[in-house]
């Protein structure tokens, strides 16, 4: 008999960046993914005619109270069209911050928050208007882009299944989610130029979009994209991790599970996983970073699998490569600004090194900025980038909304 196991969600926050454990997965499943609870709002609920819609459009329009982290702007909530990692139709959702001092034309700006959830409870939609500290690393950047005009965007970019790990979905709804704000007049971004920009899995979601718009959303013209602490290959990520215990292993178990989601049928997690491991995966199904993190603390693969053996899984290992941005052959059309700091341990640096040093080689215009290291624990290592790196983001932002010809340290 399958069994689906389900439990109430966490409310707690998104915290680092995440990291991928596909490798625990083989090709026959015996229990089905371990799917989140569906928001009890029905405003996220996917319409019944969602497939006669395109990608990018409008599906439902809300506003939303005003909120004392944004104290200049209004607040809607976007619900659109966008599209899985299989080519079939999705509804995702956006919030739109509109600053008072909105002008006509003024820039656009879709920023991916570093969200490493598989609660749907845990959407940037909903955690706005929690005490979530989280937002603090990135509220002032926002609060300085919304001061100039600017309007704001931020996705809930990992899906309604909240498919963690899944890179390349992530790309769709950021870009269908810049379509659909752009469609919509009362925000009027039509004619705005549009940037992007996030740090570690939202770093992530930002890299797939600026690499995958051409072929994805050719007739979307962005005028650039800052990428920051990206894990641009979540299969390095998984080898490096290995079987043993570590601090971290709860967002890797937390990314096996949610590249399930996506992928039931190439790599079915929970049918692999022993009754302690199973046990905390339950746990994890509803959980935001921080519950996740707890979690899984000091766990290890070794621990919580039946059979070690299926590491060597072909079928999963194909999944985690055709998710890590370093082996994806597509190249941006708009400027990146790339940065991180050369001391962080949670991502694989040379992944990044390669990405860039290919995009530069296909003359995609590069500036990579290197953030001084501080004395900090190894998470905070890679959490500090957001904030300190944070000025010449926005500088480099501003230029690239003027049409300036973007730097390169190529």
């Amino acid at each position: 008999m399958i069994r689906r196991f389900l439990l109430p969600g966490s409310r707690r926050s998104g915290a680092i960046g995440g990291v991928a454990l596909g490798l625990l997965l083989a090709t026959t499943a015996t229990a089905q993914p371990l799917y989140p609870l569906p928001d009890p709002d029905p405003f996220y609920a996917a319409p019944a005619d969602l497939a006669a819609h395109e990608a990018g459009d409008v599906l439902g329009v809300r506003a939303l109270p005003a909120l004392a982290i944004f104290p200049a702007a209004t607040v809607t909530l976007v619900k659109f069209r966008s599209t899985d990692s299989h080519g079939a139709p999705i509804a995702a959702t956006t919030t739109v911050l509109t600053p008072f001092a909105r002008q006509p034309g003024g820039p656009l700006l879709s920023y991916q928050h570093f969200i490493n959830a598989l609660g749907t409870g845990c959407a940037i939609s909903h955690k706005l208007y929690s005490d979530d500290l989280n937002l603090v690393a990135t509220t002032p950047i926002l609060n300085v882009a919304l001061a100039q005009g600017w309007t704001v965007a931020l996705p809930d970019h990992l899906g309604p299944q909240f498919a963690l790990g899944a890179a390349r979905l992530g790309g769709h709804v950021v870009l269908d989610g810049i379509r659909a704000v752009k469609r919509l007049p009362a925000l009027a971004v039509e004619h705005s130029p549009a940037v992007m920009a996030g740090y570690s899995g939202g770093g992530l979601a930002t890299a797939w979009a600026a690499a995958l718009q051409p072929a994805y959303a050719p007739e979307l013209k962005l005028a650039g994209a800052a990428i920051g602490g990206a894990p641009m290959n979540l299969m390095t990520m998984a080898e490096t991790l290995g079987l043993d215990r570590h601090p971290s292993f709860g967002l890797a178990m937390a990314a096996a599970i949610g590249l399930e989601r996506e992928y039931p049928d190439r790599l079915p997690t929970s049918s692999y996983l022993n009754p302690r491991g199973l046990a905390v995966a339950q746990d994890m199904a509803n959980s935001c970073s921080n519950d996740i993190l707890t979690a899984g603390v000091d766990g290890s693969a070794r621990e919580y699998l039946d059979n070690t053996s299926i590491v060597d899984s072909r079928e999963a290992r194909s999944v985690v490569e055709e998710n890590s941005l370093e082996l994806y052959p597509g190249m941006p059309e708009n400027p990146i600004l790339e940065w991180h700091s050369p001391k962080d341990q949670q991502i694989p640096l040379g992944a990044i090194e390669n990405t860039v040093r290919r995009w530069c080689a296909a003359g995609v215009r590069v500036q990579t900025v290197l953030v001084p290291s501080v004395e900090l624990p190894s998470a905070l290592e890679h959490l500090a980038p957001a904030v300190l790196g944070a000025p010449a983001v926005l500088l480099w932002l501003e230029g690239r909304a003027r049409g300036e010809l973007a730097p390169t340290n190529c």
